[in-house]
């Protein structure tokens, strides 16, 4: 089956969890938090609820654990987008927090997402953990990005958005 096939099959909606992961950042200051909001929304899709936590690994998978938990026919998420927390500084816990979360991972994800952050940015690129997958024991996909507009713009526009539907069917699969 070709995956242009598979996206004809995939919804044109796609409930979406907009993550935070910062110990600075509140609902007035969250730049990547609103920027990702707005841009799926602006794509056609849905909102499912937000949350802004610290960053702190328990933290972050208490949130990640309790929206994975609420079936998306009940109103819960296809897709958990988190921003922040992904670098190399001693506070950055989110990919420890998720990493031991997932069923599958999406390793071409952060592949990609560090290609393209390297035409922007350069070298700086290779401090990103950004990363993504399959969350075990559910049909959720999560995608960790870092917490700048930059950056959450270029992982939804680039690469996430472009594939909601797609991934939604495919984990569901």
């Amino acid at each position: 089956m070709s995956h242009l096939h598979h996206k004809s099959h995939a919804p044109k909606i796609v409930r979406v969890f907009v993550l935070t992961v910062s110990d600075t950042r509140t609902e007035e200051t969250d730049e990547g938090g609103k920027l990702a909001r707005a841009l799926v929304q602006a794509a056609g899709h849905q909102i499912a609820g937000s949350a802004i936590v610290k960053d702190d690994a328990a933290a972050v998978r208490a949130c990640i654990t309790e929206v994975a938990a609420r079936p998306s026919d009940d109103g819960g998420a296809d897709v958990l987008i988190t921003t922040g927390g992904t670098g190399i500084s001693r506070r950055d816990s989110t990919y420890e927090a998720i990493s031991e979360l997932f069923a599958k991972r999406l390793d071409g994800f952060g592949e990609l997402f560090r290609m393209l952050s390297y035409a922007e940015i350069g070298s700086a690129a290779m401090l990103s953990r950004a990363t993504a997958g399959l969350l075990r024991d559910s049909h959720l996909v999560l995608f960790a990005l870092p917490g700048s507009p930059s950056a959450v713009r270029l992982g939804l526009e680039k690469l996430i958005i472009p594939e909601l539907g797609h991934l939604r069917f495919e984990a569901r699969r």
